[in-house]
């Protein structure tokens, strides 16, 4: 059997031939830049303008829920052990919908991390530490040397890469 080869399609990019076409090039490259942030700046105007406008829309709504809410509240905890058939139950199915309550998860705060971490440390509560180990790419590409001669640790290039860059500010021709 013939191994078929596949045939790359080739390229139809325009190709500078000198020196001014390769700065034409460049110029143009910039301004398409400066054109797509223009846009973008355009984009984002018109986004926020219609983000003010719905908040503008839905803040009334957004307080007539709340108020809404509110009323239920009062309700429900006025009339609770009737709702909850004296605590049995903790949610209540209404024609047109249901309410809860609903106990909250337990939660941490710490105010002075490093002093209670200390105390933890001093009252012999280490088990409420957690201990992190990581490795630190910054120190093995530091010292390359040392690094590369760890057993799974290669140091390695991604090679070069072509850089384009056009000035930023358009420039008369």
């Amino acid at each position: 059997m013939h191994e078929k080869k596949l045939k790359r399609a080739a390229e139809t990019v325009r190709v500078p031939q000198n020196r001014e076409e390769a700065e034409a090039m460049l110029a143009r490259i910039g301004a398409i830049q400066r054109e797509k942030t223009l846009l973008t700046a355009a984009l984002e105007e018109t986004l926020d303008a219609e983000r003010q406008r719905t908040e503008a829309v839905a803040q009334p709504l957004k307080a007539e829920a709340e108020g809404l809410v509110r009323g239920i509240q009062l309700w429900a905890e006025a009339n609770r052990p009737t709702l909850t058939q004296d605590g049995r139950t903790k949610t209540i199915k209404l024609a047109t919908g249901e309410i809860a309550w609903r106990a909250r998860p337990p939660s941490v705060k710490i105010k002075d991390m490093s002093g209670v971490m200390e105390r933890l440390m001093q009252l012999g509560l280490a088990r409420f530490l957690r201990t992190k180990s990581e490795i630190n790419r910054e120190a093995m590409l530091a010292e390359p040397s040392v690094a590369g001669e760890v057993p799974g640790v290669t140091i390695s290039s991604e090679g070069e890469e072509f850089v384009v860059s056009p000035l930023t500010e358009q420039v008369a021709a």
